[in-house]
């Protein structure tokens, strides 16, 4: 059994919240692994640092934490804007209590970002809505697909009991229309097929992306590339991923190309990793992270909450299905696909895990 100091060091190593210890004079005493997370910054290297040089608040902050080692006053702040030494801002809400200690006033610092509620509920929201929108039209494709097969087949037992060979030119319009409808309806599903996993480069799913649409653009627009090196190889299926990719670029070319001048057309593909990130109720040491950036118009307000669901779209001959097969796909290899758009950029996110082994959020 570890002695009392060792086992309370080994339990504050092992929470999922930061905490921070500050001596009187607001100097890092001590910070657990959650937090070092959460601020970027090594525990051990910033000991003794003003609280300053770890983050930014505000300056009532700091007159705040200053009261509480004066008055051994606890207090808990709400929707803090906590920006970090790498300049990443984040909303948080924190409690400080004071503890004395041999006649000094120290104060514990508990930090619970409110970024990764909100994103987890968010998502939670945003798959709920995406089975919901299954069943629906998974029901409806069945009510349209009978009849379609209906219609298909009595076209065909008219077309041999016509007289003339001309009156068959109408009866093949009703056969090439319902397999129109039906293969819309089977676009619509989604493939039923499993994905095929094979340990793959994403860069190279990327540059095979990139390919294409350097080709359909004819060069007109500008791709800039942003990789990390370092991301392994991922447990994926290639050719999905290609298209849930493409998908997204393709959307984001068509965009900029509706722009008056084409010079200005950027789409930018980012890859990084992040540690300890959750999608849906697993959190995952590793993850891959794939941005696609355009400094397009972006993607008009009354779209941004439907534009994954399928027959949704924003110009006027899309079949809006190309971001709902995307999220199928997404969604079949556990990951997540997220959107921030604005005009002069839209932003997707796509996260795939890199782990094999993740444990329950």
């Amino acid at each position: 059994m570890p002695d009392n100091d060792n086992l309370h060091r080994l339990l504050l190593d092992n929470l999922t919240t930061a905490t921070i210890l500050l001596d009187g004079e607001l100097r890092l005493e001590y910070m657990n692994p959650a937090a070092e997370m959460l601020l970027a910054v090594s525990g051990q290297r910033s000991h003794g640092q003003f609280i300053s040089e770890l983050f930014t608040e505000s300056p009532e902050a700091l007159i705040s934490l200053r009261q509480a080692v004066a008055e051994a006053h606890p207090f808990t702040k709400r929707e803090a804007q906590l920006t970090s030494l790498t300049g990443k801002t984040q909303t948080v809400d924190y409690a400080v209590t004071p503890v004395i200690n041999q006649g000094q006033t120290l104060l514990l610092l508990e930090v619970y970002p409110r970024d990764r509620l909100l994103r987890i509920t968010k998502e939670e929201a945003q798959l709920s809505k995406q089975e919901t929108t299954k069943l629906l039209v998974r029901g409806l494709a069945h009510e349209i697909k009978n009849p379609l097969g209906g219609i298909r087949g009595a076209a065909q037992l008219l077309a041999r009991e016509l007289p003339d060979e001309a009156l068959k030119d109408y009866t093949n319009v009703i056969i090439e229309e319902a397999d129109r409808l039906r293969n819309l309806v089977d676009r619509m599903l989604g493939s039923n097929k499993l994905p095929s996993l094979a340990m793959t480069n994403i860069h190279e799913v990327l540059e095979r992306v990139c390919s294409l649409v350097m080709a359909e653009s004819e060069g007109r627009i500008v791709l800039v590339r942003d990789y990390d090196p370092s991301i392994p190889e991922l447990l994926i299926d290639r050719e999905q991923m290609i298209q849930a990719v493409l998908n997204i670029v393709r959307n984001a070319m068509q965009a900029l190309t509706g722009q008056n001048d084409l010079r200005l057309g950027r789409i930018h593909l980012r890859t990084r990793t992040l540690r300890q990130f959750t999608i849906g109720h697993v959190r995952h040491r590793l993850v891959c992270q794939v941005e696609i950036i355009d400094n397009g118009p972006g993607i008009p307000a009354e779209l941004q909450e439907t534009m994954f669901y399928p027959m949704v779209s924003g110009r006027p001959d899309g079949t809006g299905l190309g971001l709902a097969i995307t999220q199928n796909i997404i969604s079949q290899h556990q990951g997540l696909i997220e959107c921030d758009s604005h005009p002069g950029q839209t932003r997707f996110s796509i996260y795939l895990p890199l782990d094999l082994g993740a444990s329950p959020a």
